[in-house]
């Protein structure tokens, strides 16, 4: 069975599987630390990195879940695979590494629909829900909200409608994998030679979705805590299925940190009411802060605007600024220690010449 076939291919990359040389192309479907799965032509093999990809990276950075990738397979028992490079992406959902760190960390490659899974429980944020969107929108993803659970609330209007004023118009779908609610709806978003991720925390609901949407039990699940509604990480690894209508999907861990990275596409666009509001500011530098003037201030007052919408909007808005402030300090530090150790280099030369 060519499991390539359930995927849909891009003609450069159908190109490279026609093409006689010894390099194929696969799909990553599992990723975990060093160790990866990739589809074939020839059905899923393990596959390792080659070491230039460790040593000397490219801007793409290390193979991700969803990736079309360049092989090289290799006939032995059981054949494995080295990837040699990444196939130009058309989306990515990535964040910024966690903790003080200030790359980016890839999360998952070439998605076309970003499912933003969020329980009606007690671990239920609107706010959280507009960072996702934040970073779906940036990643060139179209996102869905899932809210999950709609069995254990008692207030799934209310919800459902705070969730709407901050969704930027993108669809919200509300589902229980116990009683069934709303889960047709949900397959309407999953598209045969699409693929889609489902992203948010642990103990969502997501890896309960992915056994229904496969109709058999593929990942484990476990309860979660009753008191904040947060779950343990059943899915310690990035996973990507082929559901019966040909759809790909992702599964991903819950991610503790969401920290945000070069997001100016994806705050205009999950904020764009603010931003539009913001136009009409009487000065162009307003920062909104009580001048004079402010178009936000006045939509804040009359109640046109969240008070929590805007507040989070200012929070992300600093959050990116002071990452690029790091980041900026980070490359001056760099550059300054390469040409100290060239004029070092520079004066071992010199010393050297003059003793000869």
């Amino acid at each position: 069975m060519n499991m390539l076939e359930d995927i849909a291919l891009l003609p450069e990359e159908q190109n490279i599987i026609d093409s006689p040389d010894e390099i194929s192309v696969g799909r990553v479907s599992l990723e975990h630390r060093s160790y990866y799965i990739v589809i074939t032509g020839r059905g899923e093999m393990s596959a390792v990195p080659v070491g230039r990809m460790y040593h000397d990276p490219s801007p793409e950075g290390m193979p991700v879940v969803g990736d079309m990738v360049e092989i090289k397979i290799f006939d032995e028992d059981p054949p494995h695979a080295v990837i040699t490079s990444i196939l130009p992406r058309k989306s990515l959902f990535a964040r910024k590494e966690a903790g003080k760190r200030t790359g980016m960390q890839p999360i998952a490659a070439n998605i076309d629909t970003a499912f933003i899974v969020c329980g009606l429980d007690a671990n239920f944020s609107v706010r959280r829900i507009e960072r996702y969107l934040t970073l779906s929108l940036e990643s060139g993803a179209q996102p869905v909200i899932v809210l999950t659970k709609a069995d254990i609330c008692d207030d799934v209007e209310a919800k459902v409608e705070a969730v709407e004023a901050s969704a930027a118009g993108w669809p919200v779908c509300v589902v229980s994998a116990y009683t069934g609610i709303g889960l047709d709806g949900l397959k309407e978003h999953l598209k045969a030679d699409a693929t889609a991720a489902l992203l948010g925390s642990s103990g969502v609901g997501k890896s309960t979705l992915i056994n229904y949407l496969l109709g058999k039990d593929a990942q484990r699940v476990q309860e979660v805590r009753n008191v904040d509604g947060r779950g343990r990480h059943t899915t310690t690894s990035r996973q990507l299925f082929i559901l019966p209508s040909g759809c790909c999907i992702i599964d991903t861990p819950g991610m503790r940190e969401l920290g945000l990275i070069d997001i100016d596409d994806g705050l205009a666009g999950a904020f764009a009411d603010i931003e539009e509001i913001a136009r009409n500011c009487r000065f162009a530098d307003c920062r909104h802060e009580g001048e004079h003037g402010c178009a936000v201030a006045e939509a804040l007052e009359e109640g046109r605007l969240e008070q929590g919408r805007f507040e989070n909007y200012l929070k992300m808005k600093r959050e990116v600024l002071y990452i690029k402030r790091r980041q900026e300090i980070g490359a001056a530090a760099a550059e300054r220690a390469k040409w100290k150790k060239i004029r070092k280099m520079a004066r071992r030369f010199k010393k050297g010449g003059n003793n000869r």
